[in-house]
């Protein structure tokens, strides 16, 4: 097998186990020559309902999005405290992260640290990008030009290349998240991070119905959700990279021995929606550090507050090489089509079984 250009995901992906204390908590992603300092933290709840709350380096510490609201951000400094070389920190104000005895899990990614002007589109953003792992963190002001477009700044291997998704979300406007996915059935269409239902043609999307390009992508005029002018936004952007990371479509077949899906790694997190226009379905999350071994396993939802019990089991199996769905939950296994993105524990080429 070909040896890949990232060897382990955990120096650039990592899902986190913790428990809350209503104090001073510093949560570490991994021992030493096997951490990372995360620029976007996404913590949930898994023992109670609580929201998703996610945080990033360019909008500072502190400053949260709630994946299953439409709200604008919150300033929540008084608790999410620090990014920091091997993990983060958090306070004693609790909230939705750090409640005294409440579990949790805390997924990071690597972009590119402090973010820098990028100068691509007609619009100026700020960008903090990572030239290995086809990730990048986007901020920006509206304009309210229809066909503005937005430097990204994604790269794989140093090379600038077109997400495969894109995650937006206005800070100061109350908005549905918009998602771009490569896989759904064309560039007319997005789906919604905080909603159940499937892929929508019915307006022009938040990215002008086109695709984005390996330097920009586009923004349609006032009135869609991601071009406001003077409202802010971010957009987390993800490419594709062999052995590292996926960004696919699979097709349901409504019975207990689903479908296997190759990713070429054994991915450490999973993220499912059904897709097809007129369906609803909820997101769904699994990992392996909450569920270690090849069996049936729990999930938690971006689109609700729900907690691991809450949600139950969706019977999505992490394999050496993808993952195998096991049962016919509608969420993950009807007669639909569902998209996903991955990210590896280890490629193929270094993965075990479990």
């Amino acid at each position: 097998m070909p040896t890949p250009t990232i060897p382990a995901g955990n120096l650039f992906m990592n899902a986190t186990l913790y428990t809350g204390n209503s104090t001073t908590n510093t949560i570490t992603n991994g021992v030493a020559g096997q951490s990372f300092q995360p620029d976007f933290v996404w913590i949930k709840s898994r023992s109670n309902a609580q929201n998703n709350d996610l945080f990033d380096v360019n909008r500072g510490a502190g400053y949260a999005l709630f994946s299953n609201l439409s709200n604008i951000e919150a300033n929540n400094t008084a608790n999410f405290t620090s990014f920091n070389s091997n993990g983060f920190s958090l306070a004693s104000n609790g909230g939705d992260t750090n409640f005294s005895g409440y579990t949790y899990v805390g997924w990071q990614w690597k972009a590119g640290g402090a973010a820098v002007t990028n100068t691509a589109g007609t619009i100026s953003s700020q960008v903090s990008s990572n030239p290995t792992s086809g990730f990048s963190i986007v901020t920006y002001t509206g304009n309210a030009t229809g066909g503005a477009t937005v430097g990204h700044g994604c790269q794989v291997n140093s090379i600038a290349t077109a997400p495969s998704m894109i995650i937006l979300k206005s800070r100061t406007v109350g908005t549905n998240w918009y998602v771009y996915h490569s896989n759904l059935t064309s560039a007319l269409y997005q789906i919604y991070l905080n909603l159940t239902s499937g892929e929508d043609n019915s307006v022009t999307t938040a990215f002008n119905s086109v695709a984005p390009g390996t330097t920009t992508f586009t923004l349609p005029g006032t009135g869609f959700g991601s071009n406001n002018s003077g409202a802010t936004y971010v957009a987390y952007c993800f490419a594709p990279v062999a052995g590292y990371s996926a960004f696919g479509s699979y097709t349901g077949n409504n019975a207990a021995d689903g479908p296997f899906v190759f990713l070429g790694f054994r991915p450490r997190f999973i993220m499912i929606k059904r897709t097809n226009s007129g369906t609803t379905g909820n997101w769904n999350i699994t990992d392996t550090a909450i569920n270690p071994y090849n069996n049936t396993t729990g999930a938690l939802r971006p689109n609700t507050d729900d907690s691991e019990s809450t949600v139950g089991t969706v019977y999505v199996q992490p394999l050496s090489n993808g993952f195998k769905i096991t049962n016919n939950n509608t969420d993950t296994n009807g007669s639909s089509t569902y998209i996903y993105m991955a990210f590896a524990e280890n490629p193929f080429k270094y993965a075990n079984a479990r």
